[in-house]
């Protein structure tokens, strides 16, 4: 059985009024990258990952870079679901276009 293409949403809310808390919002933004999550709106990132275990996977690593403060939230989604997800208010971002699925055509 193929595997699903799997989105995980990660969501977070740190404080950031000392230099040692924006230490650690920067350095949990910097491992999120490093892990392949690309930032879908301002402390929203997203992956793609290919089946649940995976997506699983990356959750769990998420657990090893956690800040001491903060909240942060993972949602997995399927990319059906993913796709049904709407932009309600002003314009689609340039990273937002760039990251739109395009179609391929092979022959």
């Amino acid at each position: 059985m193929e595997e699903k293409f799997m989105r995980i949403l990660v969501m977070f809310d740190m404080p950031t009024r000392t230099k040692e808390d924006r230490k650690y919002a920067a350095k949990f933004r910097k491992e999120l990258i490093k892990d392949g999550f690309l930032m879908l709106q301002f402390s929203v990132y997203m992956r793609l990952c290919k089946g649940v275990a995976s997506a699983h996977s990356h959750l769990d690593r998420l657990d090893l870079i956690l800040p001491p403060k903060g909240h942060i939230r993972g949602l997995v989604l399927t990319e059906k679901q993913f796709d049904q997800m709407r932009l309600l208010l002003g314009q689609k971002s340039e990273l937002e276009v760039m990251n739109q699925p395009r179609q391929l055509v092979l022959f």
